[in-house]
């Protein structure tokens, strides 16, 4: 499992830092030739796209590091600080953009008129990034990776971008060339947008919420279809990027021996570990049947 994590998330990286690079430059340089600023805005986003695939690919393996002394659980949570140092990069990235159309904006006199190339550029980036950013989410969501899946939105982003340039280049022909550095302005908008969508995200992840109900109702049935195991409860999920920890009450025979006990705790822990592959550490305590308390409590009374 963890080599075809480690093999997916190289692949997913790649093919991001490839494509964007490709995207910048054809960006770039079309919209300077065709005199759109929403194009070169738009290449100054894919510029910060590789950045932020590199980020991504850098906070991947570091998450993948096994357990060590100083890091017992390991290092999943690198995977969502890497997405809150991309979350930064878009920052400053969209505060470029919005300064610079703001500036058009006041100064008609600035404004060109984009040409048909920066139609054709703005088509073509709607195709790539529909195609790659779909690519590394279902990669990212396949691995259980925020990094990468904070990486998938961010280019998901540039499909909006190139939409609202395509319109802008039609209807700036048309008489209306202040919508161009308008457009530039709504692309630093989206850009925000995301940046906040994958901050919250990435933060949810490092504070240790956990994103849906699922994985608690698997670790449950697991437990409970374990010889002698009754009733799991308590259970506490605690993720870190791409793997979980669990702890969990089960009910056991109160005249159980203390071997026995432990036995059967064992069993659980196990199960669960070799039934839901996002888990990676377990711990279960046993209580007997019958008897009922408080499990706020920090000592049984």
């Amino acid at each position: 499992m963890d080599e075809f994590r480690n093999k997916a998330g190289n692949k997913a990286a790649i093919v991001a830092i490839i494509a964007n690079s490709i995207l910048t430059v054809l960006n770039i340089t079309v919209g300077l030739l065709s005199g759109s600023y929403a194009l070169v805005s738009e290449g100054a986003h894919t510029l910060s796209d590789i950045a932020t695939s590199v980020i991504a690919f850098i906070g991947f393996k570091i998450g993948q590091k096994p357990a060590d002394e100083d890091h017992p659980i390991g290092h999943g949570r690198a995977e969502a600080i890497s997405g809150l140092v991309i979350v930064l990069f878009l920052a400053m990235v969209a505060y470029e953009i919005i300064t610079g159309a703001f500036n058009k904006i006041l100064n008609p006199e600035l404004i060109t008129v984009p040409d048909i190339y920066a139609a054709l550029m703005a088509f073509f980036g709607i195709i790539i990034n529909f195609t790659i950013s779909e690519y590394i989410i279902r990669i990212g969501k396949k691995i259980k990776s925020p990094a990468i899946v904070a990486d998938g939105e961010h280019q998901k982003t540039d499909i909006f971008s190139s939409i609202a340039i395509l319109i802008g280049v039609v209807v700036s022909n048309m008489g209306y060339p202040i919508l161009d550095p308008i457009i530039g302005l709504v692309i630093g908008l989206l850009i925000i947008r995301t940046a906040f969508k994958i901050g919250r995200e990435n933060i949810d992840n490092i504070m240790g919420r956990v994103p849906s109900t699922e994985l608690e109702n698997r670790v449950r049935r697991v437990a409970n279809k374990t010889p002698n195991a009754q009733e799991a409860h308590n259970i506490r999920v605690d993720y870190f990027g791409s793997y979980a920890t669990v702890y969990l009450h089960i009910k056991l025979d109160g005249n159980m021996t203390l071997e026995e006990s432990h036995k059967i705790a064992h069993e659980v822990e196990n199960n669960i570990l070799n039934n839901i592959p996002e888990v990676k550490y377990v711990m279960v305590h046993a209580c007997p049947i019958g008897v009922e308390y408080n499990h706020e409590q920090k000592i049984d009374k």
